[in-house]
């Protein structure tokens, strides 16, 4: 899916764009209103997401001005700070469809994009699915396939599992895989996630015999490591 994000700050449209084109979405940035309205008009784009204080203009004009472009579906998202309420009920009364709370999370941003978008496109990404080898990620229903085979994971141990599988060969911090797992869960005791780790590692069967090995990293964070040739594809 192609989506426009709108904020003056470019860490945060680096961060929201990052995390979406991760899982496969096309993101134009644009640090100004205008800018963003004139590439609406001359490009089909299916989601638009902006920060609620825009540098040039009101978001909320921005939003009027953009409806005109987008399908009438394409769903649009804000972004807040926490103490914002009042922005909140403006961008809500204003016909954005979501909002999201900075400081941003990858975790978050894209499971919020992701339910608008399946809202808006079922037919779409109504079967989103990413393959592994012999383990299939369902994303609508949060199911995991391996070998054909449904294994019994909670939405934590499906969020945990996705997250590594996402990352092979990328050493994540403890810190990282707290954010995007367990999002604004900020006291969170440390045994908490090790105990997920080992759920996954048992539940999947990451061995070595299978081709696979999630191992800690001493006093940083997990990695897992496929141990025969990579098999990563979107299905």
């Amino acid at each position: 899916m192609r989506i426009a994000v709108l904020d003056h700050d470019r860490s945060q449209t680096d961060l929201i764009c990052q995390a979406l084109n991760a899982v496969g979405h096309v993101c134009d940035a644009f640090q100004q209103g205008r800018d963003a309205l004139t590439q609406l008009r001359k490009e089909d784009y299916d989601m638009l997401i902006l920060d609620w204080k825009v540098a040039d203009m009101s978001a909320a004009e921005v939003v009027l001005r953009a409806r005109d472009k987008l399908p009438d579906h394409a769903p649009v998202a804000f972004l807040s700070n926490y103490a914002g309420q009042d922005d909140i009920q403006a961008g809500l009364a204003a016909g954005a469809n979501d909002y999201l709370l900075k400081p941003l999370r990858r975790g978050e941003v894209v499971a919020r994009v992701q339910a608008l978008l399946r809202r808006a496109y079922p037919d779409r990404l109504g079967t989103e699915q990413f393959r592994f080898g012999q383990y299939v990620f369902d994303i609508g229903c949060s199911r995991l396939l391996s070998n054909g085979n449904a294994l019994e994971l909670t939405q934590k141990e499906f969020a945990l599992a996705l997250l590594f599988f996402r990352n092979i060969g990328r050493p994540l911090s403890r810190t990282y895989i707290h954010d995007e797992v367990w999002v604004r869960e900020s006291s969170m005791p440390s045994r908490t996630l090790d105990t997920h780790v080992s759920r996954v590692r048992n539940k999947l069967q990451l061995k070595l015999e299978h081709g696979y090995r999630l191992a800690p990293v001493y006093s940083y964070g997990y990695l897992l490591e496929k141990l025969t040739e990579p098999g990563a594809a979107q299905v």
